[in-house]
């Protein structure tokens, strides 16, 4: 363990609490831990004691198991109170899942603008099979033939799958306010990139500052273009929103995240984060000194294998740099006449501009 106060980060606790058990790490403040179906396979859920009742923030994702373990936690280590609130940090569905849940049970509902109608929508929004976007971007991003085609056979990824329903009603959370949570007075600030319009909240009593997943200790935030935004520059923001974040950023605060180990030391994350995205680009402009497809610039921006399991994240991620380097004027792109992007370092005195192969935009 590493001393934060010198320019390190520091974990002070190294293990995470056994499933359906809490600790405390700060009066009146407890960390959970709740399972999720994936590669990363858990997410933080931290608990606020107002008395009578809890703040949750953030509510896990919607599976039996996480259901079971929810009524585990509220019968032993949450004492029998209700949760009365969930503040939900992003609409992400391993930290929107279960918040229909509790809002049924008569919890209140709290978040940004933002994270509420994308998470209602999209929550409402019930595919079957592949839409035409989708589609679209993945052939424009280059994805390997076999897995385009068996994505186009199977049923997407559906956001009522992983979700109860939200109400329709809520309480917004605004950038600059202050909310009273535990015992402490928490100033808002907005996060951006991994999500848009990230709620992220600093105690103004002590040195607690609830990160969501806009800052995270041992992984960087996945960063993504979607079909339903392609064009979109989701690095550019969250890099924006982590040097604005900065300037709040002590060595002594203690960092409540929604993946991996609380955390010291967030200026020296903050530039670390910062650093390693800087780093990527500069790989991924080196790379890009002939025409390549984003299917094949896994190499220069991650450090392991990327098998099916994780292929969707990397893509989506590779599509964020290249749109940010496209955005800077550092790169140009070539549609060819199959719909697929060819991305070729150079500058551009317009950013942005786009040429053809044997089709027209």
């Amino acid at each position: 363990m590493m001393d934060g106060s010198a320019g390190h980060l520091t974990y002070p606790w190294e293990t995470p609490p056994a499933e359906g058990e809490a600790v405390e790490v700060a009066p009146g403040v407890l960390w959970l831990r709740l399972p999720l179906p994936m590669a990363l396979d858990h997410v933080n859920i931290y608990a606020l004691d107002e008395g009578d009742h809890w703040t949750i923030i953030d509510a896990g994702m919607k599976t039996g198991r996480t259901e079971a373990l929810w009524e585990r936690l509220l019968d032993g280590p949450l004492a029998g109170k209700p949760v009365g609130r969930v503040m939900l940090t992003h609409h992400h569905p391993d930290h929107v899942g279960m918040a229909g849940w509790f809002v049924a049970r008569g919890a209140e509902l709290w978040t940004s603008r933002t994270a509420y109608l994308m998470a209602r929508m999209l929550i409402l929004d019930v595919e079957e099979h592949p839409t035409a976007q989708a589609e679209a971007f993945w052939r424009g991003a280059g994805m390997d033939a076999a897995m385009l085609d068996k994505r186009m056979r199977e049923r997407p990824f559906n956001f009522a799958d992983m979700c109860h329903d939200l109400p329709v009603g809520y309480t917004r959370v605004q950038q600059g306010e202050v909310i009273r949570m535990g015992g402490r007075d928490w100033d808002v600030h907005m996060g951006n990139g991994h999500a848009p319009e990230h709620v992220t909240l600093w105690s103004r009593d002590d040195n607690l500052v609830i990160a969501g997943d806009q800052v995270i200790s041992s992984i960087s935030p996945n960063i993504g273009v979607y079909p339903t935004e392609p064009e979109a520059e989701p690095l550019g923001e969250w890099m924006e929103a982590c040097e604005r974040l900065a300037q709040y950023a002590r060595a002594d605060q203690l960092v409540l995240s929604g993946h991996k180990l609380p955390f010291t030391g967030l200026p020296l994350r903050l530039r670390q984060l910062l650093d390693n995205h800087h780093g990527a680009l500069a790989r991924l402009e080196a790379h890009l000194g002939q025409p390549r497809l984003a299917s094949e610039c896994f190499a220069p921006l991650f450090k392991r294998r990327i098998d099916e399991g994780i292929y969707g994240m990397a893509l989506v991620e590779t599509v964020a740099h290249l749109n940010h380097l496209l955005h800077e004027g550092r790169v140009t792109r070539t549609r060819r006449a199959d719909g697929a992007w060819l991305w070729q370092q150079g500058g551009n005195d317009d950013a942005g501009r786009d040429q053809d192969i044997g089709r027209s935009l």
